[in-house]
């Protein structure tokens, strides 16, 4: 039983990195890892907390493309 969440919670992570591609998708794998795991062990919502997980690494991806390219335009105003 516990298999067949694990095995749902990675299908629905890779169905939805097939339907949003790889650009949109950073962080969302990792994401959903942690949280499927995570989800598992607080209560065997491992779907629920993969899709959670998805969404927060998504989130702190792009936070931290966006801090990056921050500094990258302070860094080429410095020159």
């Amino acid at each position: 039983m516990k298999a067949g969440y694990i095995k749902t919670a990675f299908a629905s992570v890779a169905l939805t990195l097939a339907a949003v591609g790889t650009a949109n998708a950073a962080g969302c794998f990792k994401g959903a890892v942690v949280g499927g795991v995570a989800g598992h062990y607080a209560g065997h919502h491992a779907v629920v907390g993969a899709v959670g997980g998805c969404i927060v690494g998504h989130h702190l991806a792009k936070k931290h493309a966006q801090e990056q390219a921050a500094q990258r335009q302070q860094q080429m105003r410095a020159e």
